[in-house]
Parts: C-alpha cells; structure tokens; sequence
C-alpha cells in the first residue's frame, strides 16, 4: 500500500512512525512533514497548502491506496468530501459531520438530541447578551469559543470578572478569530479529565486505550490553556468496566443520530470527558486522533495498525481487533520560551542524536525545520518524547532523563506528566 498523511505535528510524526513498520505499506507521504517525519516517508509541501483539491491531485498522482488526515482543518474543509466524490480512499468523517469539532454548538445541539451526558449550556453571538448573562449566573461558566482554535479556545474563569475578560478576549479581541463569531457559556463540571478515542466504521466501534493529556502549560495544572503538554496512556480513573459503559452510552448513540441525520462517519472519535465517581460527562468531541495523546497510545500498539485502518475506510471493521502491550508510556512536549503566546523560532536543537539508540523511546518531531544540516525550533509546541515501560514509574523516569539530553534556547516542559496517575 501507497499511504499519505496530511499534517506536519507530532501526531502525524506518531502515525508515520508506526505506519512504517507495516510489512503491508510500500511507502508513505506526508504533507508538509517535518524533519522527523522525514526519516521514515517522504514530505512534500504543496503550493495550495491544504486545499483539499490540491491535495485530492496530489494522491492521484502519486497513486495513493489511503490517506490518512492528522489535523481538523482539513477535515472541517471538506477534505474527505473532495476525496471520495474523485473515487480516493481517505479515512475521516464527511464535512457536516466533521462539524462534531468544527461547532462547538452543533456538537451540544447533537449531544442533547442523542441523550449523550453532558453540561447545561447557552450560546451566543453578541458580547453584550453574553455579559448580560454573566450577570444572572451563579457560578463562573467555562466559556469556549464555537470553531477551530488549535485546542486554546476555552477559558475558564475563577470570577466574574474573568469571565467578563474572557468574553471580551474572544469576542471584541478576536484572540480566535472567526472561531469566536459565535461562544458557548456552559456549566463547569467537577472532576478529573480523560481523554477516550475510538475508530469507527459509521456501523462498528474499535476502543484504543484511555489517556489523559494536560492542557495548562505549567506544573500543578496551572496557567493559561495550550494544545497539550504532555499526555500518558493508560489512564487509571478509566477502568475497562468504565471504557464499554462509555462505548454504550456515547459512541454508539452518537453514531446512530449521525446516521439519523444521514451523515457519513468514518474514522476516529475523540471523546474528551470528565469523570467523577465513576460516572463522565462529555466535554468535547474532535473528529481526529489527539495530540499529544496519539504519541503515548500509538507505541502501546503491538498489532499492524495499517490493517485496521484501511478497514475503518472500507466499512469492514466487525471482526477487526488490536492487541496491546502491558506497558505504560508518557510523552512529555518541550515546547518554546512564550507558548502559548508569541514563542520564539529558529533556535538549534541538539541532543537527538544521542536518543536514536535509547530502548523503548521516541521522539517525535511536533515543530521543527531543518536549515544547512541543522534541526531548528519552528512551532510553539516543539518535540513529544515518549517512554514506555511496564511500570508508569519507570515510563516516567525514563522520558525525563531523554529530556534532558535535548537542548534549544528557552526550552520549557512540564516536569509532572503523568502526576495524577501516582
């Protein structure tokens, strides 16, 4: 098999990492990469982007068997829609249910309507209704900005007044752009986060293991919201017991309204939920694999994930299974001096050689360039290094060390991954 992946991150890094040990694929490209990616497939940065026609003409021509889409962009663009009316296999949901991630509200109407549990809400579209509302409520709401905004559009406040800067933020500031037209204020849910993703058929629904990823970009769960800091996998408040209550009670319920509704759903499902005395609440779905979660649940993988992949894309995925290994892992991001705001770029990075010969490790490249022979910072998010191990102590231990063979001007990671789990 010919496969492409479109996305240059280190989720996609963690596909193509596992993909390339597939006796079954001939070879991989990725659009754009990135230096890591391009160890094992290769990139290729296209005029148009991630124009889904550029794209489409792109995996003709390279005789592409399935493609393979990383980030939500594409899919919320309609890149599976362009992929499948040219006859390409492309695994990933249509562009209206792609909306699953691309509205905030569209997922909340979907959520009532299928009895999936979730937070009483309201939304709005102009800034004083929504200051008005603030006025009424009893509590501080978490408040999230409707579209796309790379993982950082919720706020949530510990006061009135933060709330009221919140609000002011996404909707006069534009801090999100377009993603802000609209918000969603909805009630703050107590309990512990974790991240369940799922790959689907439209029909079947294949579990990957539990994870959690952390957001806050400092120790403790402190300071503002990031793409994700680091993330382990498995994560101990999911029991297995919890994992099939969650497949019942949300999966296959949002799958059946999909299909009431007449739309094409096939691909991964990312349900982000919290849990609190053995019971969850969804807090957001995305219609991808996650990042970083994806950097600490693939490696767990024993099985070819090419197989199953291609099966998912095909409608085949009833009899198709996944073993998994015992072990624990943990990535932990080294990011840029300033992310999530304005980040530094262009830094050199050394020490990677030195991790090549490290057992069970990888580190997968998230936002670097190369230039004249070097490895230089390109992204706020900069490195995912994962570790795994049959014992999370282990896992954990052994991810610092490797982190701290790396070095960029500014370099900043968290250094309590993993901490709920102890």
């Amino acid at each position: 098999m010919r496969i492409m992946i479109v996305g240059g991150g280190g989720r996609e890094h963690a596909l193509a990492w596992k993909i390339s040990q597939s006796e079954q694929v001939e070879e991989i490209i990725c659009v754009p990469g990135n230096p890591g990616i391009a160890e094992t497939a290769r990139c290729i940065e296209i005029a148009g982007g991630d124009s889904p026609e550029e794209l489409a003409s792109l995996a003709r021509e390279n005789g592409i068997d399935l493609t393979l889409v990383g980030p939500e962009a594409p899919l919320v663009n309609g890149i599976v829609d362009v992929f499948l009316e040219r006859g390409l296999q492309i695994l990933g949901p249509e562009k209206e249910a792609a909306m699953l991630e691309g509205s905030k509200i569209w997922a909340k109407d979907l959520m009532q309507d299928c009895g999936i549990p979730t937070a009483s809400f309201s939304e709005f579209s102009r800034y004083a209704e929504a200051v008005s509302y603030l006025k009424d409520c009893f509590y501080p709401p978490v408040i999230k900005a409707d579209g796309l905004a790379a993982g950082k559009g919720v706020i949530v406040p510990s006061s009135r007044q933060e709330a009221e800067e919140g609000l002011k933020r996404i909707m006069l500031d534009r801090e999100f752009g377009d993603a802000g037209d609209k918000i969603v204020m909805e009630e703050k849910l107590e309990g512990e986060e974790a991240s369940l993703l799922a790959l689907t058929d439209g029909n079947e629904v294949i579990m990957l293991p539990p994870a959690q990823d952390h957001k806050p970009v400092g120790e403790g769960d402190t300071g503002p919201n990031t793409g994700g800091m680091g993330s382990y996998s498995p994560a101990p408040i999911l029991s297995e017991n919890m994992v099939e209550q969650a497949k019942e009670i949300i999966f296959y319920p949002l799958l059946a309204e999909l299909k009431r509704r007449g739309l094409k759903y096939r691909g991964v499902i990312y349900a982000g939920l919290i849990i609190k005395d053995g019971s969850f609440s969804v807090l957001e779905f995305n219609v991808r694999f996650g990042d970083p979660e994806t950097q600490a649940i693939i490696p767990r993988l024993d099985s070819d994930l090419v197989p199953l992949l291609r099966d998912a894309a095909e409608g085949k995925l009833k009899d198709s299974t996944l073993e998994w290994k015992k072990d624990a892992s943990v990535c932990v991001v080294l990011s840029s001096r300033g992310y999530p705001g304005a980040y530094e770029k262009g830094k050199e990075i050394t020490g990677l050689n030195t991790l090549k010969s490290w057992p069970n490790l990888a580190v997968f490249h998230a936002g670097t360039k190369r230039d004249n022979g070097k490895i230089l910072t390109a992204g706020g998010r900069v490195l995912g290094i994962t570790a795994w191990n049959p014992d999370l102590r282990k896992a954990i231990n052994h991810v610092y060390r490797a982190a701290e063979q790396v070095y960029f001007e500014g370099c900043h990671y968290r250094r309590d991954i993993a901490y709920r789990a102890l």
